[in-house]
């Protein structure tokens, strides 16, 4: 699997809404209603990424949730993290 350019990121995220690209990594952070909002979505963000074995790094501040993609085998951000990006924010939106 190839990583992306920069500019194939770029063009990518423009249908990722709430998404960016920085430290090397799509990145979005999620401010939820309440903690438990915010833990009940890493759940189902954890069993979607289980079942197509690709996992987000997922940090969680109170009720801030970041969630972080980058293709670690691979050395970079590839199409799968695209699509992850994506499946993510079909699940906390």
């Amino acid at each position: 699997m190839a990583v992306l350019t920069d500019e194939q990121v770029d063009t990518a995220l423009a249908d990722l809404a709430g998404w960016e690209h920085s430290d090397g990594a799509l990145r979005r952070s999620v401010k939820f209603p309440a903690f438990l909002d915010g833990i009940d979505a890493v759940r189902r963000v954890g069993e979607h990424a289980e079942a197509k074995d690709h996992h987000p790094d997922i940090d969680i501040r109170w009720r801030t949730v970041t969630f972080a993609l980058v293709t670690h085998s691979e050395g970079g951000i590839t199409d799968k993290d695209v699509a992850m990006a994506g499946d993510i924010n079909r699940i906390v939106d």
